[in-house]
C-alpha cells in the first residue's frame, strides 16, 4: 500500500501531500496525483481543456487538510 508523503512533484514543481502516482513516461518517477491523472487522461486521448476541467472537479471535491 502506498503511504502518503509530503514532497515536490518533479513534473509540475508543486508541493503536495498524498500518495504519489507512478509516471507513465518512465515507470520509475513518482509524481503528484494530479500529474498522474493528467498522464492517464492524455494516454486515452482526452483533450487538454477537458483534462483541466476534470482536475478542477477532483480538486474541488478533495478533502481539505485542516
Amino acid at each position: 500500500m502506498k503511504e502518503p508523503i509530503k514532497t515536490i512533484c518533479p513534473k509540475c514543481n508543486k508541493e503536495y501531500v498524498g500518495c504519489p502516482s507512478l509516471s507513465r513516461v518512465d515507470n520509475e518517477t513518482l509524481i503528484c496525483p494530479d500529474c498522474g491523472t493528467r498522464e492517464a487522461l492524455e494516454s486515452i486521448g482526452v483533450s487538454t481543456d477537458e483534462i483541466e476541467k476534470i482536475i478542477g472537479i477532483i480538486d474541488e471535491n478533495r478533502p481539505k487538510n485542516t
